[in-house]
């Protein structure tokens, strides 16, 4: 029966779940005993645990790795570089500087999404392992500062400023060094308080679960009932409200498409490609929608209140 924290479904039925790559050690010590043969070798493993699909590892069967979403995320770059040179342009903008954090953070999980999901380097390896518990260090950090620009958007405390930026910045670097120091143990059992999982087949990891999965679900909520209250409630407004939705929106659909659709496409294409390039575009939209929300709420100009009526 599978527990809460346990990862053995997710990496059997998920292809490209990033965080199996943690696991695979732990697979290859009990590979004779518990599980099959589907994970084996690491020379040509693709993503998951005994997968019921997988794209294979670059350069074996004629594979060209996760090609599909190696190409959305090198776009999803550059777009979000251009989002993040528009938002340090708004400099009168209200939460200017936490915004652009947060764009710099998920600018940085794609090139670490493309490594970890692409299927360039060997399971079980050290530089997979540790790129992939970098990648889960930044996810976390940057759900936190997304729930941090809504916090900072009740104006509270002023933006822009130490009592704004230093807790922002204290908690961005806390998130991002407690779920890597994490996903290391867990990868490559540093220690026996987060490293093994018991049993082995389970996949097991309370904590990894909780910073890679139910932490960025409850950031996401708290953060969309903030912005309603301050756009519905303080502003008195509901055109930027639309905008909000549809990020939100966005966002739940590329969890639809990852969790429900992903496999489907997996085998359809035969294993070519799978359904995470569909969820890192609509994940890339969701980003984009949110800055236009942010803009319709802020002005430009110092001549200017810091809201406005859209």
């Amino acid at each position: 029966m599978t527990r809460f924290g346990d990862f053995d479904v997710l990496c059997r039925d998920t292809p490209s779940y990033t965080w199996c790559n943690l696991f695979y050690r732990q697979v290859l010590r009990h590979a004779s005993t518990v599980f099959t043969d589907a994970s084996l070798p690491p020379a040509s493993a693709g993503m998951g645990v005994n997968p019921t699909c997988t794209i294979p590892r670059m350069g074996h069967e004629g594979s060209l790795g996760n090609i599909a979403n190696i190409v959305v995320c090198a776009l999803s770059m550059v777009f979000t570089g251009v989002l993040i040179w528009a938002t340090n342009k708004r400099k009168a903008a209200v939460g200017r500087i936490e915004l652009r954090t947060f764009l710099t953070l998920y600018f940085l999980t794609l090139p670490l999404q493309l490594v970890t999901t692409g299927s360039f380097l060997e399971q079980g390896s050290t530089p997979l392992v540790v790129l992939t518990a970098i990648h889960a260090g930044a996810v976390a950090a940057l759900f936190w500062s997304l729930l941090a620009n809504g916090l900072v958007a009740t104006q509270v405390v002023e933006d822009g400023t130490p009592s704004s930026l230093v807790p922002f910045y204290f908690f961005t670097v806390a998130f991002f060094a407690a779920t890597t120091y994490i996903s290391l143990d867990v990868g490559l059992t540093i220690t026996s308080a987060f490293g093994p999982s018991n049993p082995p087949a389970a996949l097991h990891s309370i904590p990894l679960f909780i910073f890679t999965s139910i932490w960025p679900a409850v950031c996401v909520v708290l953060y969309f009932a903030l912005m309603a209250y301050i756009v519905l409630v303080i502003l008195n407004e509901v055109r930027p409200m639309w905008f909000y939705i549809l990020s939100a929106a966005l966002f739940v659909l590329s969890q639809l498409d990852y969790f429900l659709l992903n496999r489907v496409i997996c085998k359809g294409s035969s294993s070519k490609v799978d359904g995470s390039f569909v969820a890192t575009l609509l994940e890339t939209a969701a980003v984009g929608v949110l800055y236009l929300a942010w803009k319709s709420i802020t002005e430009e100009s110092w001549d200017e209140d810091a809201y406005y009526p859209s």
